[in-house]
């Protein structure tokens, strides 16, 4: 990967700080951006949390930290960060206008030979790469929440991207300790979250028709299915508003009444009950992020 050296990751929520700081850890220097300084504060101080916490467990050294944070840099400024990067992970909020915007406007700010990628599993390349005068350098690369932890990385292919963009995000994310599972041809969802949303769907089934409670269900999938968290879980873990928007995406493109979100959920969101983050989900959290009961709001 000597072609690439810098990183921009573009939006510090929980998915692109941990990016961000899975690059640097690998050795690349990286760029955080965000429109908010308040985010981008949150997010180095969160991280400092968080890999302080494995310093003190021995996964890390305390030298092994101290290189990752020197090479991240924190910023508000687009322009400054995207003048001379290699490559570029963008991981804003999941808004197909949003995205369009931002791809366009880095398409303007990175130089001619860097690679533009999503975290979006909402959106496929083509409805993004488009915005952009290199659809050829355009391309979906999708971690999983916790970013720091989760190996999978879903790369996709757009309709125009080019092979050997294809080949050095795959590298980079064998780089970064990563395992990549490619796409050849791009479909909405991917291939985990086309699985886990047939899951959520079943679950949002059987407790909205009163069939089982949020726990039971949850409870069900851990000791019989062997999941490491139920699904209700998952979605308080990853944020309501994710699969929200997610779902509406797909309703968008299929206009299958099918796909659009459960009312149970939407309500949630519309409340602003988006899950850990905001203290309530499908279940209900103290200050330090320890679940106390569930929410029932709307029972």
């Amino acid at each position: 990967m000597t072609d690439i050296s810098r990183i921009l990751v573009v939006g510090s929520g929980a998915m692109g700080s941990q990016i961000g700081m899975v690059c640097a850890l690998s050795g690349y220097e990286v760029r955080v951006q965000d429109i908010s300084t308040d985010s981008l504060d949150r997010a180095e101080a969160q991280l400092h949390s968080r890999i302080d916490r494995n310093v003190e467990k021995g996964r890390l050294s305390a030298e092994e930290r101290d290189a990752a944070f020197a090479r991240m840099t924190f910023t508000t400024d687009l322009a400054e960060a995207a003048k001379d990067v290699d490559f570029v992970i963008e991981a804003a909020v999941e808004k197909l206008d949003i995205k369009r915007e931002l791809f366009a406007r880095l398409d303007e700010l990175c130089p001619e030979h860097a690679i533009l990628t999503s975290n979006s599993s909402s959106f496929v390349p083509s409805r993004i790469a488009d915005a952009t005068g290199r659809p050829d350098r355009v391309c979906n690369m999708h971690f999983f929440n916790p970013a720091l932890v989760m190996k999978c990385v879903e790369v996709v292919r757009g309709e125009q991207t080019s092979d050997a963009t294809i080949e050095a995000t795959v590298e980079l994310t064998k780089s970064l300790g990563k395992l990549p599972v490619l796409l050849e041809k791009e479909i909405n969802g991917f291939v985990a979250n086309r699985i886990l949303t047939e899951i959520r769907r079943e679950a949002l089934f059987l407790v909205d028709g009163g069939y089982a409670s949020v726990e039971a269900v949850d409870i069900a999938c851990k000791s019989a299915l062997g999941h490491p968290m139920g699904p209700f879980e998952l979605q308080d873990l990853t944020g309501l508003d994710i699969g929200y928007y997610a779902a509406m995406g797909r309703f968008a493109d299929s206009g299958d009444p099918a796909d659009k979100p459960a009312e149970s959920l939407a309500k949630r969101v519309e409340a602003g009950h988006l899950g850990r983050k905001a203290g309530r989900g499908w279940y209900v959290y103290d200050e330090s992020g320890n679940r106390v009961g569930v929410n029932d709001a709307w029972s």
